[in-house]
């Protein structure tokens, strides 16, 4: 007996079906801005140690790092935007939807600069969507 056919045939034995609800995509504990934060500071690393050099390949090499990072951020941020926060969120924290696209927009600016200062503005802006974030995990 094949595991699809054992899944299946357990399926098959539940007339009624089993009504489950969840807040987000998995239950909860799988999303955490923190993943974006994380990307975020990596992006400042790069833009100090980029300032910081003389060394023309080496900032090649921070930049591309720099460039990586920040599109991870803004994949964090989507996946926390669009799979985790929902209506309700928006009604309660109605800032909520231009926190995302400022600091989405952060981190496509952090990519065409080595302004640490846009790297500050990205981490508080995350900061800014964290402590939301928290709020609703009440």
């Amino acid at each position: 007996m094949t595991l699809l056919s054992r899944i299946t045939g357990a399926l098959d034995k539940h007339s009624t079906p089993l009504v489950v609800s969840a807040h987000c995509d998995l239950p909860c504990g799988v999303y955490d801005p923190a993943q974006a934060r994380i990307e975020a500071q990596s992006v400042k690393g790069c833009m100090e140690k980029y300032n910081a050099s003389s060394d023309p390949d080496f900032k090649v090499r921070a930049t591309l790092i720099k460039e990586e990072r920040a599109e991870l951020v803004k994949h964090h941020l989507w996946v926390l935007w669009t799979d985790y926060f929902k209506v309700e969120h928006l009604k309660e924290y109605p800032n909520l939807h231009d926190l995302f696209w400022m600091a989405t927009k952060s981190a496509g600016d952090s990519k065409k600069s080595n302004d640490v200062n846009i790297a500050d503005r990205l981490l508080s802006e995350i900061d800014a969507i964290a402590e939301i974030f928290w709020a609703t995990k009440k």
